[in-house]
């Protein structure tokens, strides 16, 4: 699939398909636990493929699961049945312990998750043909915070910015190598999750992210495999190191005005975003939702790169009705464009 061509086609006047990020809600519609889905790739092949089958989106999604790299380097992760697993402790303390830290085998880290994700993606890809599917992985400053802590990572770019460089390389290594092996297995493309970046000023974020988000789309980005960065954070200051990064398309979270993000970005590329994951897919109800998609929508519908999408990840707990809500939110502001 010609991956520049696809982004290319979402850009343009008249009605557009809803593309939030939606995966893990699928354990509902298997009757199965979190902790389940993520141990098992034909699990997650068939809650992707569940997704396609119930919701008319542009493309189709894998898990965004924000722990498994750390993990995979060695990082204790927590588990539940009803959340996506987090990260606890830390790895990386001072400069000795940045230098002993090894980049792991993609398919042979301390947890093997990895691999459990790269084979739903080669599954999910063999059965969906109608559309791109998407892997999803965490970007390199995000994943060097939950390597050092972060608040650790954020204090240390100030008193001690070698150590955060040193570990942001391996970080690159290895989220590199991940993509890759996601092209390999035949996803259409990889959706980096840097929300950590949305922390740090226009000047850090210079220094600490944009760069090393840069390389690794400069290495995996091809005709035929393209990069979604999202950033959930405060992007709005930030938005002129963002828009460096050379990705195909942007994802930008409910912290920010998203008519503010589209009048900050070119409007030949696709910019995705930013329905409230937790106050409206998770805890909102079908009416709140329709109501803060619909007037999210008319406000950006203008902007022929706009793409109505979640603000991030949607919970695993969300109740469908109020996914419903919002695609048909979605349909029906569009009715008639």
């Amino acid at each position: 699939m010609d991956m520049r061509q696809w982004f290319d086609a979402l850009v343009g006047d008249g009605p557009k398909k809803a593309f939030p990020i939606l995966s893990f809600p699928c354990a509902t519609l298997l009757g199965v636990s979190v902790k389940n889905l993520i141990s098992d790739s034909g699990l997650m092949a068939r809650g992707i493929q569940a997704i396609a089958d119930r919701c008319d989106m542009p493309a189709a999604v894998g898990m965004m699961d924000l722990s498994v790299e750390a993990e995979s380097f060695g990082a204790t992760a927590r588990f539940s049945d009803e959340e996506v697993p987090t990260i606890t402790g830390r790895l990386v303390t001072d400069e000795k312990s940045v230098d002993e830290l090894q980049v792991p085998e993609v398919f042979s880290g301390r947890s093997c998750r990895t691999g459990i994700y790269i084979n739903a993606a080669k599954m999910a890809k063999a059965s969906i043909t109608d559309r791109p599917v998407f892997a999803g992985a965490i970007g390199p400053f995000s994943l060097g915070g939950r390597l050092m802590d972060m608040t650790e990572i954020m204090v240390s770019c100030y008193t001690d910015p070698n150590v955060v460089h040193k570990c942001l390389e391996k970080t690159t290594r290895f989220i590199t190598a991940y993509a890759q092996a996601f092209k390999a297995a035949g996803a259409d493309g990889v959706l980096i999750a840097e929300p950590a970046a949305g922390l740090l000023s226009p000047e850090l974020i210079e220094e600490f992210s944009t760069p090393y988000v840069r390389r690794i789309v400069g290495e995996v980005q091809t005709s035929e495999f393209g990069v979604l960065y999202h950033n959930c954070g405060n992007t709005v200051p930030l938005i002129d190191s963002i828009k460096k990064i050379g990705a195909y398309g942007y994802h930008f979270g409910n912290a920010v005005d998203m008519v503010k993000i589209l009048e900050s970005m070119p409007n030949d590329v696709p910019v995705f975003g930013n329905v409230d994951p937790a106050g409206q897919f998770r805890n909102g109800t079908p009416e709140s939702i329709y109501e803060v998609t619909r007037e999210l929508v008319d406000r950006c519908k203008a902007y022929p790169n706009y793409v109505p999408s979640s603000g991030c990840d949607i919970p695993p707990l969300s109740p469908w009705e109020n996914i419903d809500a919002f695609f048909k939110a979605v349909a029906d502001a569009y009715a008639g464009f």
